[in-house]
């Protein structure tokens, strides 16, 4: 009697976005696939947790995806939750003298198709504008990058100011990249203009969850994967990958003992547990991985704000020159009010999520401190927080929040393949091309789950292009978006690793 062999076993190591872009992508292949989570919840760094006064779901802090995040969209729409996402073609600032700008694409083809926001925006003066407009025409060109050079001299060296360097660079880039200029890679910092704001005219354009991020990635992305026979094993932490004498890979072991073999490991974790897993012996046959100890985080803090009345009148916006940075208003945004059980609240009030990236000054402060500077800057912008009644309040920092774009980072970035036949790395920190976003992480699923079906003699492109460069940003330019497609300022949307209750204040 014939005995069909067992379909090949890949076993997913980390239930963040990297590993669920990888089993996603690997569904229906004729594949056995196991997922395996430490914490009692997927979404990685992408994820809620439980009030645990009113028991309503709170994202660690605020994550939106950007029309230039192909492969997020694709993810999105793979799995089922593209529907819960809203556009937001128009961005909306507000100046230090409380007034209000919008960047939206105008008639102009890219790249101009935001020079008419751009030349409208009254947080710059007309010589402000005329400083950027000649730092944007440099950086556009790669001109007189110097090896090692952070961002923040190479404004100097072209001939940007104290004003535009604070109310438009830092603006963009701060919470695009998580990091200050004065510590910035040059090439991520163009990246995210040229290909993320000048090539396409709708790759600015946000797009926000309308749901918790828990909802998002965790309970329906469990569910999903459960439904096309994905074992997902939550808390189940992983204690090493196994390999044998040959360096030939054998499985994982949890950390409770239990062995698992595999054909195949996608190892999708943060970067500074991968050294631990792999064992020194494994390491040391895996030159590629010898820069992962160079690599350095970035904090963010998230602050989340219940008042008992309206305070924002925007769904969301952007902060120049002040200590917060963006503004989201969940209550127009998600339909979530201040209201609770435990609470003498009238139905309605509000819920506001401020952000704050690079956040390295705030490591010292107290919570409260935190949430008092945050309560002033919006006194200063809408009268009504001064009256209005802070019902409750959460501050969330994640000191390692993402990998630092510190100059030459990309250098110290691994591939997805390794050097052991059917082990793969994913996660952000990989080499993806792009920044510490969502759309790197799934990108570096995607590309371990390609290698495995390449490996397969199944070979399918799961990498989606970036958007299309328009006609004339490609002609000036001098490039277009390329297979692997812009890098996304997802930035705007800090992504926090898993919530430590020392990191969080009510």
């Amino acid at each position: 009697m014939d005995h069909k062999p067992p379909p090949p076993h890949v076993v997913v190591v980390g239930g963040g976005l990297g590993g669920l872009a990888a089993a996603s992508a690997l569904v229906n292949r004729g594949l056995r696939i196991t997922l395996l989570e430490s914490r009692p919840r997927l979404g990685g760094r992408a994820s809620s947790f439980n009030d645990p006064k009113t028991g309503e779901m709170v994202d660690n802090c605020q994550h939106v995806s950007m029309a230039c995040c192909t492969n997020l969209a694709d993810f999105s729409r793979r799995v089922g939750i593209a529907d819960l996402f809203r556009r937001e073609p128009v961005i909306t600032f507000l100046s230090p003298e409380n007034r209000i700008s919008r960047l939206r694409a105008g008639i102009g083809p890219a790249p101009f198709h935001l020079a008419e926001s751009f030349l409208s925006a009254n947080y710059l003066t007309w010589n402000d504008k005329l400083r950027v407009g000649y730092g944007l025409a440099c950086l556009a060109r790669n001109h007189d990058v110097r090896p090692g050079e952070t961002f923040a001299d190479w404004l100097w060296r072209h001939k940007q100011s104290v004003r535009t360097i604070n109310l438009f660079w830092a603006t963009v880039l701060v919470s695009a990249l998580n990091e200050r200029l004065e510590q910035m890679d040059v090439g991520h910092a163009r990246r995210v203009f040229v290909d993320g704001f000048l090539l396409n005219r709708s790759g600015f354009q946000m797009e926000l969850p309308i749901a918790p991020l828990g909802e998002l990635y965790g309970a329906r992305l469990e569910t999903w994967l459960r439904e096309r026979e994905v074992e997902v094993r939550l808390t189940t932490g992983v204690r090493s990958i196994d390999c044998g004498d040959d360096a030939a890979l054998q499985g994982v072991t949890l950390r409770n003992g239990e062995r698992i073999p595999a054909d195949f490991v996608v190892l999708a974790v943060s970067y500074d547990r991968v050294a631990g897993m792999l064992g020194e012996t494994t390491l040391a046959g895996m030159p590629a991985l010898a820069g992962l100890n160079r690599l350095e985080s970035s904090p963010i803090t998230g602050v989340h704000l219940w008042f008992d009345r309206p305070v924002c009148p925007f769904d969301h916006v952007v902060t120049p020159g002040r200590f917060i940075q963006w503004v989201f208003n969940h209550t127009a945004i998600q339909g979530r009010t201040a209201t609770t059980s435990t609470s003498e609240v009238p139905d309605g009030g509000q819920y506001l999520q401020i952000v704050i990236s690079a956040a390295y000054d705030l490591l010292a402060m107290d919570k409260t401190e935190i949430r008092d500077a945050v309560l002033a800057d919006l006194a200063e912008m809408w009268p009504a927080a001064r009256e209005a009644r802070l019902v409750r309040w959460w501050v969330v920092t994640e000191h390692g929040a993402t990998f630092a774009v510190r100059p030459g980072v990309d250098a110290f970035r691994p591939p997805q393949r390794t050097p052991i036949d059917g082990l793969f790395l994913a996660g952000d920190w990989t080499d993806t091309g792009w920044p510490a976003t969502m759309e790197g992480a799934v990108r570096s699923g995607y590309l371990a789950a390609q290698g495995i079906l390449d490996d397969l003699d199944r070979p399918a492109r799961l990498i989606r292009p970036g958007l299309k460069a328009g006609v004339l940003a490609k002609w000036l330019l001098g490039r277009s978006s390329g297979p692997s497609g812009p890098p996304c300022p997802t930035r705007f949307v800090p992504r926090i690793d898993a919530l430590d209750p020392a990191d969080v204040a009510t």
